[in-house]
């Protein structure tokens, strides 16, 4: 019998996998539909969906690897992210989703959202003041208008599988929708700054580098309170509090 690997799990939802398959618990029924639903639409490579009883998805492992992840060494050929950069500007460019995705936050609402979190992480003394301060400047580069995209929401290196330098398949479209593409681009380099222009190389294409770097500040902003009370480590060598210095 296969071993029961669990890949990721935390009170919101949990990810086991068992040989080839993927079994996916989500207690937010919504998730798993917007999930199904952008696979379905979206023209790059998904996995395959074997069947689904809620509160569990199944789906088949895609082939190939990632080219890394966040705070753990990048691997792979400039061409390979240039192959990623091009799929993500394949989905940026297909038709419209029916539903608003995590990118497709009003600029008041993020504004308001991220002040609030800026707060928090200054009371509760997980990062100091000056570091929350400048990044929350570098981050305001990201509240302007935008054109909506097919995005995938949570576009991290985890989430891209390659393999000879093609992408195989994309994983986890629990926040898709409609979008800012310049959030996925950010989410897709975070912490790997130095293949963003591999990555954009195979997206082509005029991209505000400032735009980019706000949204690195947003995400990691966001994201560190979050992670620190779900048992994640955002302080770990080359994550969320290291890009955030990096901006500074």
């Amino acid at each position: 019998m296969d071993e029961v690997e669990v890949v990721v799990a935390h009170s919101e939802r949990a990810t086991l996998r068992v040989g080839d398959v993927f079994l996916k618990v989500d207690a937010d029924q919504a998730r798993i539909d917007v999930e199904v639903e952008a696979m379905s639409l979206a023209p790059v490579p998904t996995p395959e969906v074997l069947w689904r009883k809620p509160p569990v998805l199944a789906i088949a492992a895609v082939p190939g690897t990632t080219l890394g992840r966040l705070g753990g060494p990048a691997t792979g050929s400039p061409a390979a992210w240039a192959a990623a950069g091009a799929a993500i500007r394949k989905l940026h460019d297909a038709p419209l989703p029916p539903l608003p995705g995590r990118a497709d936050r009003s600029i008041g609402e993020l504004a308001a959202e991220l002040d609030a979190e800026c707060a928090l992480l200054v009371a509760n003394g997980l990062l100091p003041a000056e570091l929350v301060t400048r990044n929350r400047e570098v981050a305001e580069a990201a509240f302007r208008p935008w054109t909506p995209a097919f995005t995938h929401g949570d576009l991290q290196i985890a989430h891209v599988f390659v393999d000879s330098d093609e992408v195989t398949g994309i994983i986890d479209w629990s926040e898709a929708g409609r979008g800012d593409a310049l959030y996925d681009l950010a989410t897709f380099t975070l912490g790997h700054e130095a293949h963003l222009d591999d990555v954009l190389a195979g997206y082509g294409g005029d991209v505000d580098l400032e735009v980019i770097r706000a949204w690195w500040a947003v995400r990691s902003l966001l994201a560190v309170r979050w992670l620190t009370e779900h048992g994640f480590d955002p302080f770990l060598p080359g994550c969320e509090v290291d890009v955030l210095r990096s901006l500074v």
